[in-house]
């Protein structure tokens, strides 16, 4: 077998785990590093290695066993909670990767607010609540910040403020703000990110942009889907060259727009009812349309929600963002959901 590639967790979801999974296998054999890999997962799997990416020291005792008789071509997750684990295989086996400090900082929500002030980063605060929620899509290789795309976010209804929307647009006015870009690449540089992609979220205030917090690894919510249908730039092969000690491409052959929408319910209860029509798939920029709950289970209305509540969701691309939101739209109506109240009391 070639050199694989490490994954470290693959996602429990299909939805959201198989594209970023089937871009990376198409280049590269990837051999995942976790619990009973997913049904979903194994066709697209050159091999697999039991151990728990939460245990840390373990996970790197498994590795090692495995380098011992098997080269590794690179290290990747994109799994928030196991980039501590992934920093610290990639430096054992010499590989490119996060700094372990970093890791660690990152893994901290106080410590990575604390070390991006230490590098001059424009944080928001408590009076930074207003204005466009935004993220930067950017790639890093050999410490040269690129910022391929802008990820334009709406937020649901507080508390839980989870995203309804993202839309991302080749030609988003903001890849030409030099307040953002200078934000993002001292971002970069505080995390001492040297070749990797990296995931920094702004809110856009009258004072400029405001770093409210920084992922170095593949965002989540299917953003590298609308990252390359409207640009091209292929986020999650990226990630995997920069991880081999190869050179990203991130050349922009596509100009257009992309954008997804997630459905929560509209009361918390029992869903007892939710369908897709089969007139969903004549839309014409439609993507994709995809349930992601099955009726029978308690599920929490958007102010109370979060990620597993989704009911659905649906991706448009377009020559805009507004010819997106035209789209999704129009796949709204095609989607029915009834939630009944709870026999008992529903912790939110």
């Amino acid at each position: 077998m070639p050199s694989p590639l490490l994954l470290l967790g693959a996602g429990r979801q299909a939805a959201y785990g198989e594209f970023p999974l089937a871009r990376i296998a198409a280049v590269h054999p990837v051999v995942l590093v976790g619990a009973a890999p997913p049904a979903w997962a194994l066709p697209l799997l050159a091999g697999h290695l039991v151990a728990d990416p939460d245990r840390e020291a373990d996970t790197a005792g498994v590795v090692a066993r495995f380098a011992a008789r098997q080269r590794v071509a690179g290290v990747l997750t994109w799994s928030r909670e196991h980039l501590v684990t992934a920093a610290r295989v990639a430096g054992q086996l010499g590989l490119p990767g996060l700094p372990y400090e970093t890791a660690l900082a990152c893994a901290d929500p106080a410590a990575l607010r604390t070390l991006l002030a230490r590098h001059g980063v424009p944080p928001a605060g408590r009076d930074d609540l207003e204005g466009p929620l935004v993220a930067a899509e950017a790639v890093v290789h050999d410490e040269d910040v690129h910022i391929v795309a802008i990820t334009r976010t709406t937020p649901g209804p507080p508390p839980a403020r989870q995203p309804l929307r993202h839309i991302v647009y080749a030609h988003d006015g903001l890849l030409h703000n030099p307040f953002l870009r200078q934000a993002v690449e001292r971002t970069g540089r505080a995390l001492g990110l040297t070749h990797g992609v990296l995931h920094v979220e702004l809110r856009v205030t009258p004072r400029g942009p405001r770093v409210i917090g920084a992922a170095p690894c593949l965002p989540g919510d299917l953003i590298p889907l609308l990252v390359e249908r409207a640009t091209g730039v292929d986020l999650a092969r990226a990630a995997a060259a920069v991880a081999t000690g190869g050179v990203p491409d991130v050349s922009l052959t596509r100009q257009r727009a992309a954008a997804i929408q997630f459905a929560y319910p509209a009361a918390t209860g029992r869903l007892t009812h939710l369908a897709l029509a089969p007139a969903a798939a004549q839309e014409p920029s439609a993507e994709r349309m995809v349930l992601s709950r099955q009726p029978g289970g308690l599920v929490r209305a958007a102010s109370h929600a979060d990620a597993s509540d989704r009911l659905a969701h649906w991706v448009v691309v377009g020559a805009d963002p507004g010819e997106c939101e035209g789209g999704l739209r129009g796949l709204a109506v095609h989607l029915s959901a009834t939630v009944s109240p709870p026999s008992r009391t529903f912790a939110a």
